[in-house]
């Protein structure tokens, strides 16, 4: 190869590639000759204004919910289940409140029977006293209630007036069958109904209870105003002394 051609090629090569040196760069934001902010290079430029929709958009959406596939129905079965769930939940409500009312009405029982037996108690022993109140009556009509016998007598009344005793029949009541046990009957003027005219013994209750019926002398009301001649003989109560007998034996069988 000719020496002229040597030349030529290095020639070449060194005018075809660029050598490669520092590189500076000038970053500062004020230019130093003419004074004036320079715009930085990576600033973008300002955004445009977005576009109104199109109706082109709406289609296009329309289109892809035409596209999409329709969500099958529920099976049968699972809405039989759905179905039996809730009348299971309501047949077990129905339940729940059926045992609620069989132990509302199981208390109210418990409380009426409670009740009931603490008052046949106090009956039970009220009713073993009943002679002591009647010799402390007797003892007050001869006025043999004094002293110490006195105090005790009215403390002992006291009390069982507290527990609920009652004592009743009083000389002019109306005769009550259910409440007196009538001893004799005798007939009376100027009444219109049967009446109470002499009291042998009295009676006691609790509340509506019955401890023990008054034992009297009923006053029958006489047609014509005017009594037989027999009733005026002896107080006007003939009869009287079959009375006091068998209040005397009533008596006896309390205090036995």
């Amino acid at each position: 190869m000719a020496p002229s051609d040597n030349n030529k090629n290095n020639s070449d090569t060194g005018d075809g590639e660029e050598r490669q040196g520092p590189v500076i760069r000038d970053n500062r934001r004020i230019d130093p000759e003419t004074g004036e902010v320079r715009e930085p290079k990576g600033a973008t430029a300002p955004e445009e204004p977005a576009a109104a929709p199109d109706d082109s958009d709406e289609d296009v959406v329309e289109a892809e919910l035409e596209d999409f596939p329709e969500i099958p129905d529920t099976p049968e079965s699972v809405v039989t289940d759905a179905i039996n769930a809730d009348e299971r939940v309501i047949e077990l409500t129905n339940d729940i409140k059926r045992v609620q009312a069989e132990y509302s009405n199981y208390r109210k029982r418990v409380e009426r029977d409670r009740v009931a037996v603490r008052e046949t108690a106090t009956a039970q022993v009220l009713g073993e006293l009943l002679p002591i109140l009647d010799d402390i009556g007797r003892a007050r009509d001869h006025d043999e209630l004094n002293g110490g016998f006195k105090a005790v007598g009215e403390a002992l009344e006291a009390s069982v007036t507290k527990l609920g005793l009652e004592r009743y029949a009083d000389q002019g009541d109306e005769f009550d069958p259910n409440i007196h046990e009538a001893l004799t009957l005798v007939p009376v003027p100027n009444i219109s109904v049967q009446s109470v005219i002499e009291v042998f013994q009295p009676g006691y209750r609790i509340g509506e209870r019955i401890l023990r019926p008054a034992r009297v002398v009923v006053g029958d009301p006489v047609d014509g105003g005017e009594a037989p001649a027999g009733a005026a003989e002896d107080g006007g109560a003939p009869g009287a002394d079959e009375a006091d007998t068998a209040a005397e034996s009533g008596g006896e069988e309390n205090s036995k």
